[in-house]
């Protein structure tokens, strides 16, 4: 009985914060719901071995790896611009701006910058979240950034091409 205490006040104190992790890679918030939900699934599953300490890494590698492995599965569906002009006047939402400019970086360089300045995730870190070499997790950054940066209007600097 225990466990199940331990794990539902876990699940309660931070299923919000698997779901933004999650929306801020796929952008959608139902996708987003339903991967921090079967990330906290497999997690229950082995509640009974994961340290405390670390258990919200390990949903959050969780999460990273559902995102991804949608992606392998299928393609993303495309998604319209947002407009120029809300119904009063200029668009300027910043977070949905992100947020388009975050769709159109490929899922695994999506995934790193998350990682990377969402969850201030060292390249070490980031790279055993993803399961792949610190160079990868350089190269990743430094190509996301760059898609990043051209998706928002600005110009390219050499350091990041």
């Amino acid at each position: 009985m225990r466990r199940d205490e331990e794990f539902s006040e876990f699940f309660t104190s931070r299923f919000d914060w698997a779901r933004r992790t999650a929306y801020a890679m796929c952008g959608d918030w139902s996708e987003a719901e339903e991967l921090a939900q079967n990330a906290f699934v497999k997690a229950y599953a082995k509640w009974p071995s994961i340290r405390r300490d670390t258990a919200v890494a390990y949903v959050r590698t969780i999460v990273t790896r559902l995102f991804l492995d949608s992606r392998r599965r299928r393609r993303e569906d495309p998604v319209a611009d947002l407009p120029e002009h809300g119904v009063g006047g200029r668009f300027d939402d910043p977070d949905a701006r992100l947020h388009a400019a975050l769709r159109q970086v490929p899922p695994k360089q999506r995934a790193a910058l998350v990682l990377r300045f969402v969850h201030d995730l060292s390249i070490e870190q980031t790279a055993a979240e993803l399961g792949c070499s610190i160079g990868n997790v350089k190269s990743q950054t430094a190509r996301g950034l760059a898609t990043l940066r051209e998706a928002y209007g600005e110009p390219v600097t050499s350091e990041c091409a």
